[in-house]
């Protein structure tokens, strides 16, 4: 196993973890930026305002995208173990 197997396997699980958080985080940060709008337009500076809305649309992202996340890893790992006769031997 050489440099640059090692390389290939950090970048692969790297692209892999940016997609499964992506898919997570950019519908919360959507989410937080139109409550923290809809904040400044009101004058409302409460902090916790944003929580809930955030943890909502987290919650359903996660039920609607979770057979997806679950296949991506799922696939992820059957590809890193039948990779290890290889990388060993």
């Amino acid at each position: 196993m050489g440099p640059e197997d090692v390389l290939t396997l950090g970048r692969t699980a790297l692209e892999v973890t940016i997609m499964i958080i992506a898919l997570l985080l950019i519908p919360a940060l959507i989410v937080g930026l139109m409550v923290s709008m809809f904040q400044a337009a009101t004058q409302i500076n409460e902090a916790t305002l944003s929580f809930i809305p955030k943890l909502f649309i987290t919650f359903i992202v996660m039920l609607i995208g979770g057979p997806w996340i679950l296949q991506v890893m799922t696939s992820y790992t059957r590809r890193l173990i039948e990779s290890i006769p290889m990388t060993i031997g």
